[in-house]
């Protein structure tokens, strides 16, 4: 089980159509065990990525149940999928909503990939929601094993 924190980082970035710096608050998901964990994989990560000073504003935990990554999309897409779950105990249907991350060029694409990585789903479902998310990448936690 992942959990996942948005951290929002502030530093100066060079404007790639007019080459001017300008100051930017982008947000990055970590996936950690604590807010001090997050912090620290945060600046590990974007050590390598951002030359210069940066500065992280914000901490918070995103309530993403899955995230579903894609080597040949650049954008980030929040994506809200409804389905209904029995209460066996009580005999009742509950309706059960999950906030999904789903990586795609443009939204067709993402709904594309988020039917393709729900696919093997045993209950049906319906995406109520797709949003572009500011998100600008996902540090996904590895094992040292994992990485070799």
């Amino acid at each position: 089980m992942h959990t996942w924190f948005e951290c929002k980082v502030k530093y100066i970035k060079i404007d790639e159509t007019t080459g001017k710096e300008k100051k930017v608050s982008e947000p990055y998901l970590v996936d950690a065990v604590s807010f001090t964990e997050a912090e620290s994989r945060i600046h590990k990560e974007l050590e390598q990525m951002i030359r210069g000073e940066f500065h992280v504003t914000n901490i918070r935990k995103a309530d993403y149940s899955d995230i579903f990554p894609n080597d040949n999309a650049d954008r980030w897409y929040k994506c809200k999928v409804a389905y209904i779950s029995i209460d066996e105990n009580a005999g009742k249907e509950k309706k059960v909503t999950s906030q999904m991350l789903v990586m795609g060029n443009d939204l067709k694409e993402a709904y594309e990939n988020l039917m393709n990585s729900l696919s093997g789903m045993t209950v049906d479902f319906e995406v109520t929601a797709i949003i572009e998310s500011p998100i600008m990448d996902v540090f996904p936690f590895f094992s040292e094993k994992e990485k070799e």
